[in-house]
């Protein structure tokens, strides 16, 4: 019962949750339907998004569902020339940054929590990088990844099944 309770606390401090996702809905309906039943979760629960700013594949359903059921969703969107032709229009609140890490930065800053759906390079960079922090200690924030078959379940096991295995010196796997 006790951990039940602190689980219940700390779901309850959770306000806004940033989102790691592809700017593709990739090549199977359960890409998209894990990201539409995540959204569907966030307005439930009434959870905020913070997001990389992309209104198309992943990033798009999961900001519109979001945004449509009445939380707030915050983009934080790099400009590149000829961008919004490949992310499209930022659903919610737009904020500028300079840079990619500046966009991660804002990103930790403004959520409570991490969650990653599947995605490219970005969001293996993005969600690396967000542990890395945790085991620096930049933030205590939980980080999670809905594992849907992808390419990133090999780096994903290796990663684990290492630490599981405590096959690493000095937290390298």
């Amino acid at each position: 019962m006790e951990a039940e309770t602190s689980n219940a606390s700390n779901v309850a401090k959770f306000k806004t949750i940033a989102v790691f996702c592809g700017s593709s809905v990739g090549k199977g309906d359960c890409y998209k339907n894990a990201a539409v039943e995540l959204a569907q979760e966030m307005v439930t629960r009434r959870f905020n998004l913070v997001y990389g700013g992309g209104s198309i594949g992943l990033m798009g359903v999961v900001s519109q569902i979001v945004h449509q059921g009445g939380c707030n969703v915050l983009g934080l969107n790099k400009y590149i020339y000829g961008l919004t032709q490949i992310i499209g229009t930022t659903t919610g609140h737009v904020k500028p940054v300079i840079d990619m890490h500046q966009r991660k930065t804002k990103m930790m800053r403004e959520s409570d929590c991490f969650i990653a759906l599947p995605g490219g390079y970005g969001t293996l960079e993005e969600l690396f990088e967000v542990i890395s922090w945790a085991q620096l200690g930049v933030h205590v924030k939980p980080v999670n990844s809905l594992f849907i078959p992808s390419l990133c379940d090999v780096i994903f096991f290796y990663v684990f099944h290492h630490k599981k295995k405590k096959n690493y010196a000095g937290g390298f796997a």
